[in-house]
Parts: structure tokens; C-alpha cells; sequence
């Protein structure tokens, strides 16, 4: 097994649990605030995206398409979501609300009640599945390289590794090696794995184990 990490040149600063962080491109808290027929726009404009993804993937999804399958102005979805790329966000809502809430409040092992370490474990599974279910649409909502590591979602899961490795390994620099892990766990490279490489997604599952169990320092699952 590996040493042990150097002592850390100065304490860090305690990490809170994560809150709950919203993916789209205006928060729930507002939406009670919406008037009636913007908030209906929205789901209109969403269910068009969404027809158009299943019918012609992701690469064929652009504001003008959309603004034609809903019956609208195209000015109307650039307001509502800024872009193509927070049009694309805003398709993965959904998904993140409910994944993030199984971290927050879901049954163990994802959720909480069970030993870090385990968690850790579930958390790397359940994301390797969620995104190749949602390859096409992961790719294209990737955000530019200046808001790839800050925008709330990434965020909110970092800081739920950085938690969990808190928790299990208490004198290591848990931020850092949030990255590390989270690197594992990139989209792309997902998507070279699979798609390029032609790896099973039991073969990555195998990997997250085994890189948990080496800087975890503990014994991979039975």
C-alpha cells in the first residue's frame, strides 16, 4: 500500500456539507415568481428540445429548431436560456436535481447512513452510469474551460467528495484529491473510455473501485 500523504504545510478550512445547488439557468426559488404563461414557455420550449434530441441527438439541437418546434420567436428561447450551451444545461436539470437529492437524502449507500469510504464507492458507480445514459447530451452542455470547475453542479459534487474524503481521511488534503477523483469521472474522457476505446462500463466500475481502494487505503469490496 502506499505512504501515507506529507502533513499538509497549513490546516485547511473545514468543508461544509454541501448544499443542495440548482443546475438551470434560474433557480427554483424563483420560479413561484414567474408569471403563468413564462413559465409554461419554458416547459414548452424543453419538451421541444427534448423531441428534438431523441429524434436527431444533441449535434442537431440549435435555438432556431427549437424556437420552430415550439411555435415561438427565436429572441424568446435566447432570452430564456442565454445560449445553446444553458439551453443544453437546462435539459439536464432535471437529472442533476434528482441526483443531487439522492446524495442529500436517498437510501444508502449513495445517500446518507452509510461509512464514507462506501459512500465514496456508490457515488463513482452511479456517475459512470448516469453519464453514459446521458453521453450526447453531457458532452454538449460541457461547459467552456473557464467555468468548467466553477459552475454549480460541479461544484456541488466536488464538495461532496471532498466531504466523504474528509470524513475517511482526515489528515489528507481532501480538496485536491476531490479533483483527482472527479477527474476519473469527466465526461470526455468517459466518452473516449467507451465510445473510442470500446471499454464496458464494468471494466470503469472496476477502476473507480480500485482507485477509491488505493487512496482510501483501504480493501477494495468483497
Amino acid at each position: 500500500m502506499s505512504a501515507a500523504l506529507p502533513p499538509l504545510s497549513r490546516p485547511q478550512e473545514p468543508v461544509d456539507p454541501p448544499e443542495l445547488l440548482q443546475l438551470g439557468t434560474e433557480p427554483d426559488v424563483d420560479e413561484p415568481c414567474l408569471r403563468a404563461d413564462a413559465a409554461r414557455n419554458r416547459a414548452r420550449l424543453l419538451e421541444a428540445a427534448a423531441r428534438l434530441v431523441a429524434e436527431h441527438g444533441a449535434a442537431g439541437l440549435t435555438m432556431e429548431a427549437v424556437a420552430a418546434a415550439a411555435s415561438v420567436g427565436k429572441g424568446t428561447v435566447f432570452r430564456r436560456f442565454g445560449d445553446r450551451t444553458g439551453l443544453l444545461t437546462a435539459l439536464l436539470d432535471h437529472s442533476e436535481r434528482k441526483f443531487q437529492a439522492a446524495l442529500l437524502a436517498g437510501p444508502a449507500p449513495l445517500g446518507p447512513g452509510a461509512p464514507p469510504v462506501e459512500r465514496l464507492r456508490a457515488f463513482g458507480c452511479a456517475m459512470l452510469r448516469r453519464c453514459v445514459e446521458e453521453m450526447e447530451l453531457q458532452l454538449a452542455a460541457e461547459p467552456s474551460p473557464d467555468r468548467r470547475y466553477t459552475i454549480p453542479p460541479r461544484r456541488f459534487l466536488r464538495g461532496h467528495v471532498a466531504l466523504l474524503l474528509r470524513q475517511a481521511l482526515p489528515d489528507a488534503d481532501g480538496e485536491l484529491l476531490a479533483h483527482t477523483l472527479m477527474a476519473y469521472l469527466d465526461p470526455a474522457l468517459i466518452h473516449h473510455l467507451t465510445a473510442q476505446c470500446g471499454m464496458p462500463l464494468e471494466r470503469l466500475e472496476a477502476g473507480w473501485q480500485d482507485l477509491v481502494s488505493r487512496v482510501t487505503r483501504t480493501d477494495p469490496p468483497g
